[in-house]
């Protein structure tokens, strides 16, 4: 018993110093794995199904909209397919004279300059709307307006709440709270109402009969939306700025802001590459969430006129189309697809933002 006793000791011993060996001689990174910051934020992100679907959605829908008219050039978006419809109408008219019965039958030919709500064929997979428009190449222009005014909105939404977030959560005092009732004014103001009042002023300058050079751009029915959209984000900026605000207040007490501030660093220097950079993670999910909720914002103006205005085609303005009672019933080819498009537009960001939020929050549990 005593000899077994021994020999485990001298085993035992021997394996920790070859252990001891081999950990004194191999490298570091042979035997730890070392992974980047970045690299796990993207390894949680893909590690999520409903992400994934969401950036192949979006993926999807950019295809669609900037490389879609390439391929598909056969029809522009203002273009109208000109070729004449021929409509033949029957009527069946009966009488009796002289003890015997006549039946007259007419056929009544019309023809329209435009082909107007063709069917689906070869020529229109989508077939045309009202106007002789094809849909298919409508629905890819229109979403590029949509996609381009919603990353322009939140783009500008971003800049101006980093910058006076920035400011009111840096300097507090004085200036915080300047800043932050300006952002409690501007968020009792309703905003889409205000948006439909600034949009009847901008049809306005469109029908004025001698309008100055800006009151006519401003009316073009090319750029109102862009107008539209740029007044929006005059009221959707406090969302962005308290939430850099409140991250600020909590980060500016940190060692590193302490070390920054015994190395003499300049405030600029101190807010915007030390204070914002630790913010952007929040700010990443929040500008994915809002992309969805601008394309629903520019979406709803266009279907009640005030946004994209004919013949420009916006997801909206085709929709606008379901109004007519005849092209609701019969026409779902018209009016579905621009919704189905808005749906997976709005989905595809929401599900990126969910998957961004859960991958950049170190605390997640996986």
């Amino acid at each position: 018993m005593k000899e077994q006793n021994e020999n485990k000791v001298e085993l035992d011993e021997t394996a920790v110093e070859n252990t001891a060996t081999c950990d004194s001689e191999a490298p570091l990174d042979k035997n730890i794995r070392l992974m980047s910051p970045t690299r796990m934020v993207v390894r949680r992100f893909f590690r999520s199904k409903l992400s994934v679907v969401g950036l192949v959605m979006l993926a999807f829908l950019f295809i669609f909209c900037f490389l879609g008219p390439v391929v598909y050039n056969e029809w522009g978006e203002i273009e109208v397919d000109e070729s004449p419809m021929v409509e033949y109408t029957s009527k069946t008219i009966t009488y009796e004279e002289n003890g015997k019965t006549h039946t007259i039958y007419q056929v009544t030919e019309k023809t329209e300059k435009e082909n107007a709500l063709a069917p689906m064929s070869k020529s229109h997979p989508l077939g045309t709307d009202e106007t002789g428009y094809d849909v298919l190449a409508r629905l890819m222009y229109g979403g590029r307006i949509s996609l381009i005014i919603g990353f322009i909105s939140v783009f500008i939404i971003t800049i101006l709440g980093v910058i006076l977030g920035g400011i009111a959560g840096y300097f507090g005092g004085i200036v915080d709270n300047v800043i932050m009732r300006i952002c409690d004014v501007l968020m009792c103001i309703p905003g889409f109402p205000i948006m439909l009042v600034f949009g009847t002023v901008l049809t306005a300058f469109s029908e004025m009969e001698s309008p100055s050079a800006v009151q006519a751009v401003m009316g073009d029915p090319r750029y109102r939306i862009y107008f539209l959209m740029a007044f929006l984000t005059l009221f959707s900026w406090p969302g962005t700025a308290r939430l850099v605000r409140g991250q600020i207040l909590s980060l500016r007490e940190q060692e590193y802001m302490v070390a920054a501030e015994a190395m003499g660093y300049s405030t600029g220097r101190k807010i915007f590459k030390h204070l914002v950079p630790n913010v952007m993670p929040q700010l990443i999910v929040s500008m994915t969430l809002s992309l969805g909720s601008m394309i629903l914002y520019e979406a709803s103006l266009s279907f009640l006129n005030m946004g994209v205005q004919p013949p420009y085609a916006a997801w909206g303005t085709m929709i606008n189309a379901a109004s007519d009672l005849n092209i609701l019933e019969n026409f779902m080819n018209i009016w579905a697809p621009p919704g189905i498009c808005i749906v997976i537009a709005v989905l595809g960001f929401n599900f990126v933002g969910d998957g961004l939020r859960d991958a950049l929050d170190p605390k997640a549990r996986r």
